[in-house]
């Protein structure tokens, strides 16, 4: 159902499950998707490009996918650092099941699946990676962000996909200008019409 949209906490359409097959972290996997969430059949095109340009993960570590859909971010940093701990944060609860299921298909042990309340607020992170949901509008998603930025390790990095006609020039302004101090936010790439923004957490910050 179109109006309830992907970032619902709990959606009310039928799941509808299906498997499709990707490729993650150099793996051909099959996997679930359903009804409900974002970009159910395939790897979504930002995503694709995040995965694609963005740095081999820390090997070890809190890792952190934030507005992890059914999962391709975060079983992308999973695959690559066994040894970290990969936290998959969603408000969907459907979406948060699918990633265990994926998971556990996969035989991953290194994922934890939550909402955000779910991550304990001591954790500090050495890499954040995300498709930030930007049609939650402006207000939520700076929100997000102010949460989650801050808690990079210092001198860490996070990595965020966001469409150029969809504002991503004018996000990198307003993280630098909100977070200074916290964060320098820089352009890294730019494919297909998407930027990949590196925000780096200042090692002198509190």
């Amino acid at each position: 159902m179109a109006s309830e949209h992907y970032f619902s906490p709990q959606p009310g359409s039928e799941a509808k499950p299906r498997t499709i097959e990707v490729v993650l972290a150099g793996r051909e996997l099959t996997l679930t998707t359903a009804a409900g969430v974002f970009s159910p059949g395939r790897v979504d095109p930002g995503t694709s490009v995040l995965l694609a340009g963005t740095p081999t993960p820390p090997r070890a570590g809190h890792l952190l996918d934030v507005g992890c859909g059914w999962g391709p971010i975060t079983l992308s940093l999973a695959l690559s650092s066994p040894d970290a701990t990969v936290w998959a944060v969603d408000v969907n609860e459907r979406v948060l099941d699918l990633v265990r299921e994926n998971a556990r298909s996969v035989g991953l042990e290194n994922v934890n699946a939550v909402t955000p309340d779910g991550v304990p607020g001591d954790l500090r992170f050495a890499t954040i990676w995300s498709n930030p949901p930007i049609r939650v509008g402006k207000a939520e998603l700076h929100s997000l962000l102010e949460r989650w930025l801050p808690r990079l390790d210092a001198g860490s990095d996070a990595w965020l996909v966001v469409q150029k006609n969809l504002g991503a020039d004018s996000l990198q302004r307003w993280m630098n200008e909100t977070m200074t101090g916290v964060v320098d936010v820089t352009r890294a790439s730019t494919s297909k019409g998407y930027r990949i923004l590196r925000a780096e957490r200042l090692t002198d910050a509190d």
